[in-house]
């Protein structure tokens, strides 16, 4: 069995879904009677993105690589992100690691295909909108990524991540809030984005997003649940 490794820590709460989920899958799918081998490498997140809002993307691939190394020390097999955000590099940090990489961006792009979509709006925070590594591996497959307007992106990422104030980021989500007012603005937006400009499906690309939108009645529309597929990958990872 191969041992996954996980930059974690940004945000922990997403980071504790991803351990719960790949268990919980791999007992489900194991013949083997064993436990799933999860090695994870809490990181400092206010270091990782304020380097990431200052551009200073350099310094972003070589913090996670050194990070990854740990993991890979560590007995780690492959690892992967528990965070879109950090994926604006990811390519530079795949090539200098000395272990595989799986990308949830790749996986999610692949899972979306296999449904047959052709437009989906995406929900992150704005360093992951704003990058355009979404749009740039959907189209790949075909797939025309839709950002939320000018107005919901700031919205997004003010909840989402917010402003650094005395050590910490302020947005709800990066801390572990997950609110209900907060839930039905989304939903808004969503439904607005479906109505205007037509997209047939919502990525849910911030590995918190789930946390808040997993099976929200509000929103008529699919999503996809990045988290959720980045696991299969995982798993299939660890049992292939």
């Amino acid at each position: 069995m191969k041992r996954v490794g996980i930059i974690g820590g940004i945000a922990p709460e997403s980071t504790v879904d991803y351990y719960r989920q790949i268990i919980a899958l791999y007992r489900e799918r194991s013949t083997r009677g064993s436990s799933a081998h999860v090695i994870i490498n809490s990181i400092d997140m206010v270091k990782m993105m304020s380097m990431i809002a200052a551009a200073r993307y350099d310094d972003v691939v070589d913090f996670l690589c050194d990070e990854i190394e740990r993991l890979a020390r560590a007995g780690a097999d492959f690892a992967v992100l528990s965070s879109n955000t950090p994926h604006i590099v990811f390519g530079r940090i795949r090539d200098r690691v000395p272990i595989p990489m799986i990308s949830i961006v790749e996986s999610s792009a692949g899972a979306a295909a296999s449904r047959g979509w052709k437009r989906a709006g995406l929900f992150a925070t704005a360093f992951t909108m704003r990058a355009g590594f979404y749009a740039d591996v959907f189209s790949k497959y075909g797939i025309a990524v839709v950002l939320p307007n000018e107005d919901e992106q700031r919205y997004l990422h003010a909840k989402y991540v917010g402003e650094l104030v005395n050590g910490g980021y302020t947005g709800e989500l990066v801390n572990g809030l997950f609110l209900p007012e907060t839930r039905s603005e989304l939903a808004r937006i969503a439904k607005r984005m479906a109505n205007e400009d037509r997209i047939e499906a919502l990525i849910l690309g911030g590995t918190e997003l789930p946390l808040l939108l997993r099976g929200d009645r509000e929103i008529e529309i699919p999503m996809l649940d990045t988290t959720a597929i980045h696991v299969e990958r995982i798993v299939g990872e660890m049992l292939g």
